[in-house]
């Protein structure tokens, strides 16, 4: 009996995730979601009363994740470097100058610039809360703190899904300038939350003198890292040959790129260490397909309701509602294992089936129909992106965790990036069935290629097990 309330003493003596940290990591990994899906609903409304086709409000989709995909995993490094809380501060008080900017634009080029400054403002949110997830397990030493992945994941999932309803709610009581209005509370309160609840840290070893900032943060790498990345971003935008020399320039950028990471002494990215982690490169790869999908869905399937099949951007939104409860619950309950493998098959399945059903939808299909493809668009929606992100936690290295989590989101944002130019491709100037139809046939060949990379994947037996990894 002794031994028993001994043992239990030491349980509860055994230090614990500290809860207060999770309001403003929630909210701050949150802000890039709820822009990247009220925007879904509001791109009718903006070219309406702007006088532009869907071919060039594309823009403000392809901006946002322009700028979010440069700079995820800069922040992230910088996250790495000096600890989160004044990376969190400064880039969630952008979001906030960037809300109010797209909410008095007074034409589409300023607002595709607010659209940059919430890529950018939003890009500090994820990497933070996934370095304090990694901080709090080496404090406590429970190095697999699967309720805290998957509130993360939960609350993003939230927010990707019922990003639509809101916005079609916002727009039915306030025009589509309260989406971008939204964000100065929502920055205000992050902010609050930060200076409130985020610790403060001394940078990773030691404090910075003599010029060390820039060979710790290695800026050549960061320079070449932006070349590479917004040549290749900028020919996915709009796939035409015309634009060869992007390509071109990003591929050149890329071997400079690599020239440099493997010479320098504390690298951007070490592709040392990432070249010899086959896992985490898959899941890079997995994520990319992965995303293209969900993100075609997103945009490509909303867009057809309002102007193919007639939908109101409220009741557009309304109708993605059995996604985002079936996606909640899902994530709920697959929450309680960290293996991935069985999600990620599962979850590409739900995908194939979900653009088979995109397949046999008309202007005249009943709206259970369309209810149905969101229902089934919600398993992949909730197992995916749990699966990925601990598949990332469990893989990169403890000492890159921000910058690797960075890197999973610039792998996502080029997803929604190819999801982006295969909508505007396929709808040129109308959302119409056939140009559904022929975005149906992208998403498919992208979901199939994710159940390949998945089925073929024989690291993935091993991915997220905790107890494999020794904690700091």
């Amino acid at each position: 009996m002794t031994e028993a309330k001994a043992g239990a003493a030491a349980g509860a003596a055994e230090p614990a995730f500290d809860r207060r940290l999770l309001p403003p990591m929630l909210l701050g990994s949150v802000l890039n979601p709820v822009n990247s899906t009220i925007i879904a609903v509001a791109l009718v409304p903006i070219g309406r009363a702007l006088g532009a086709p869907a071919s060039q409000t594309a823009w403000l989709v392809s901006a946002l994740y322009l700028a979010t995909s440069l700079g995820q995993p800069v922040v992230g490094r910088l996250i790495d470097v000096f600890g989160p809380r004044r990376l969190f501060l400064l880039a969630t008080g952008l979001v906030g100058v960037a809300g109010a900017v797209g909410a008095l634009a007074p034409g589409l080029g300023v607002l595709i610039g607010a659209r940059v400054l919430l890529g950018f403002g939003t890009c500090a949110g994820y990497p933070a809360a996934m370095a304090l997830v990694r901080s709090e397990a080496e404090r406590t030493g429970r190095d697999g703190p699967g309720g805290v992945l998957t509130a993360l994941a939960v609350a993003n999932q939230t927010i990707a899904v019922v990003g639509p309803l809101l916005g079609g709610l916002l727009i039915a009581v306030g025009g589509w300038r309260a989406t971008f209005a939204l964000n100065v509370p929502l920055a205000l309160a992050a902010v609050l939350l930060g200076l409130l609840r985020l610790p403060r840290t001394r940078p990773a070893g030691g404090p910075v003198r003599h010029g060390g900032l820039a060979s710790r943060l290695d800026l050549p790498g960061m320079a070449l890292f932006a070349a590479m990345l917004v040549s290749l971003l900028l020919f996915l935008m709009n796939l035409h040959l015309r634009d060869w020399y992007l390509l071109l320039l990003s591929a050149a950028a890329a071997a400079a790129f690599a020239v440099r990471e493997l010479r320098a002494a504390t690298p951007f990215v070490d592709l040392r260490v990432l070249g010899g982690n086959t896992p985490l490169l898959a899941t890079f790869g997995r994520a990319l397909v992965a995303y293209t999908v969900a993100y075609a869905f997103l945009y490509g399937f909303i867009q057809w309701t309002e102007e193919g099949f007639g939908l109101t951007p409220f009741h557009a939104g309304l109708a993605q509602i059995p996604m985002f409860v079936l996606a909640i619950a899902v994530s709920i309950v697959s929450g309680r294992s960290t293996r991935v493998r069985g999600k990620l098959l599962l979850g590409a399945a739900g995908q194939i089936v979900a653009c088979l059903l995109i397949l046999t939808l008309s202007g005249d299909s009943p709206l259970w129909t369309l209810l149905l493809v969101a229902l089934v668009f919600g398993v992949p929606q909730g197992l995916n992106n749990l699966a990925l992100q601990n598949s990332v936690y469990f893989q990169a290295d403890p000492g890159r965790t921000a910058s690797s989590a960075g890197l999973l989101r610039t792998f996502a944002y080029i997803g929604s990036m190819v999801a982006s130019s295969a909508t505007a491709a396929s709808f040129g100037q109308r959302a119409d069935t056939g140009g559904l139809h022929r975005l149906a046939w992208v998403m498919l060949a992208a979901a199939v290629l994710g159940l390949l990379l998945t089925l073929f994947d024989r690291t993935l037996g091993r991915a997220a097990e905790p107890d494999t990894r020794t904690p700091a």
